[in-house]
Parts: structure tokens; C-alpha cells; sequence
């Protein structure tokens, strides 16, 4: 995601607490806040599906999911 797009939201949730946001800026904020999710589940997906676990034996094996 953007500093733009991460910016943008910092002044939104600012301007909420001092003088209320519109309905534009509410549905704004929303949308910038899921792609913001979005980005970082995607982010530590990635990170967890490339992590190692290294056995005491010196065996290496890829980090599975839980089911």
C-alpha cells in the first residue's frame, strides 16, 4: 500500500476525533482501511508461507498451516 493512501488515512481517523468526518469521507475511510487490511494479511501470508523451521537435528522444513 501507498504512505499516500496510509497518510490519507491517519488524517481521516484525525479529523473524526476533532470534527467528524461526512458520509464520504466515513465511506472513504472504509474502503481505505479493508485495502489496508488486505494488504497486511497478504503481507504476513507471504512472510508465513516462506518461514523455515530448523529441527534441533538440523532438519529444515517449511512452516505448515493448522487444519
Amino acid at each position: 500500500m501507498e504512505q499516500s493512501k496510509i497518510d490519507r488515512i491517519n488524517a481521516l481517523a484525525k479529523k473524526a476525533k476533532t470534527e467528524g468526518l461526512t458520509e464520504a469521507e466515513t465511506a472513504e475511510r472504509k474502503a481505505l482501511r479493508e485495502e489496508y487490511i488486505a494488504a497486511y494479511r497478504k503481507s504476513l501470508r507471504t512472510q508465513l508461507d516462506n518461514m523455515i523451521i530448523v529441527e534441533p537435528n538440523g532438519e529444515r522444513r517449511k512452516l505448515k498451516p493448522k487444519k
